[in-house]
């Protein structure tokens, strides 16, 4: 694995620039998306004022598979994330299968942000709802984002600390003030949803907080990665939760149908103050998704980064720029693919692979937390979880339960996306040498 820190004559080297609070920043802002904006009627749909106390117990149960992810990350400091756990667990193949499927879904998932955000905009500019603005947003969105984590990590962290900054405030705002308004009668739990609903509401409130597991791929450029990524993951688990307990239980006590809602939290903004807070919270959806797009351009293409240093796809892909000491190739390869997508519609396919491929990053971590725990256990500094085995054996129980739930059509997609990599696996190169 390439060092990001013993730069050598002739191969430039990645560059520690990031600090722990960038990186809550970060972690942050990769799970707070534009969902919230339309998590609280999905919930209400499903649980009525219950779905209150399911986002706080979502986010605990979502707190087992960050402590999985800060044990592993304790101990390592490079580049790679799950792949990286994975292939120290189980060996190079199981490794690659986790890094390559995981870097399907970010440039699947930046293809739809970026679709997604014409529709966001369309409100503001209606030309984006036609061909010419839409492929101009997308083109737009996409370049910007991917000049800024070009010219260096430093800069991509601070757009992404800046963009969640941004994204909170309307939040913030929303719970803080919203709280004056609620009828604390609506909360009340007064019957129990249907049995089959907490099956489909379980998968909702999760995956609203999915995005955590990438925090760790971009390591090598942390400051101190074995300490600030535990910490930032935690904080971070803590905010989410918070914040979407608090947001739920405005939406839930002030808008009356919300259940029905099509644009819940601006329909619940316009009735607490008016047309203006609606507006805001329309434009607090589009910095959203402007930040996970930001966010995901970022961490993606160290997955790329990861797999190429370790032999496997083009050697370009794990080639720093001598100038920014970013992998601007694995960069710009990344963006070009998820501009085609969503420029073609064709990242539909793809973005069903999302579902799958996470509970399958989950399980292949909480699973590498188990079998190096003697490993991580002898390393200064990592940390210990609580109740030996306890947390990674629920935490691998909770994602095989949500495997369940996955539909024929989700896991015929990663297969296919499995049989692609053992292509790619086939042909593996020499790892790049230290430094590279």
């Amino acid at each position: 694995m390439a060092s990001a820190d013993r730069p050598t004559v002739d191969r430039p080297t990645l560059v520690r620039a990031v600090s722990r609070w960038q990186i809550v920043g970060l972690a942050t802002n990769d799970v707070i998306g534009s969902g919230i904006y339309l998590l609280p009627a999905a919930a209400a749909a499903l649980l009525g004022a219950a779905s209150i106390w399911a986002v706080l117990l979502a986010g605990a149960v979502v707190g087992l598979l960050v402590l999985c992810y800060a044990q592993a990350a304790s101990g390592f400091d490079q580049a790679g994330g799950s792949y990286l756990y994975a292939r120290e667990a189980f060996g190079p193949f199981i490794g690659f299968e986790v890094g390559w499927l995981m870097w399907l879904t970010r440039i699947a998932s930046v293809a739809a942000l970026a679709a997604g955000l014409t529709l966001a905009v369309a409100p503001f500019w209606p030309a984006a709802s036609h061909a010419a603005g839409r492929a101009f947003l997308i083109v737009a969105a996409i370049g910007g984002v991917t000049w800024v984590n070009i010219i260096g990590v430093r800069a991509g962290a601070v757009m992404a600390v800046a963009l969640t900054i941004a994204k909170m405030v309307p939040l913030v705002l929303f719970a803080v003030v919203g709280l004056a308004f609620v009828d604390w009668s609506r909360l009340a739990v007064e019957t129990t949803p249907a049995g089959h609903r907490f099956g489909e509401a379980a998968l909702l409130l999760l995956f609203a907080y999915a995005g955590f597991e990438n925090t760790p791929s971009a390591a090598a450029e942390y400051r101190n990665p074995q300490r600030d990524v535990p910490f930032a993951m935690v904080a971070m688990i803590v905010i989410v939760t918070l914040t979407y307990a608090a947001i739920q239980m405005v939406a839930v006590g002030t808008l009356p149908g919300l259940a029905e809602a099509a644009s819940p939290l601006a329909d619940a903004a316009a009735r607490i103050v008016g047309p203006g807070a609606a507006l805001l919270m329309t434009a607090g959806a589009v910095v959203s998704i402007a930040g996970n797009i930001g966010n995901t351009t970022l961490f993606g293409p160290r997955y790329a980064y990861a797999l190429a240093a370790d032999g496997f796809g083009p050697a370009a892909l794990a080639r720093v720029h001598p100038r920014y000491r970013t992998p601007a190739v694995a960069i710009v390869v990344q963006s070009i693919a998820a501009a085609v997508l969503a420029l073609t519609g064709s990242f539909v396919a793809l973005a069903l692979l999302s579902v799958v491929t996470r509970l399958l990053t989950y399980i292949a971590t909480t699973l590498a937390v188990i079998v190096l725990r003697p490993r991580l256990a002898a390393k200064p500094g990592a940390i210990h979880l609580p109740g030996g085995l306890a947390i990674p054996v629920a935490a691998f129980g909770v994602s095989i339960m949500l495997m369940a739930a996955a539909t024929w059509t989700q896991l015929a997609a990663v297969v296919v996306a499995i049989a692609a990599g053992g292509g790619v696996y086939v042909f593996r190169r020499a790892p790049a040498p230290a430094g590279a």
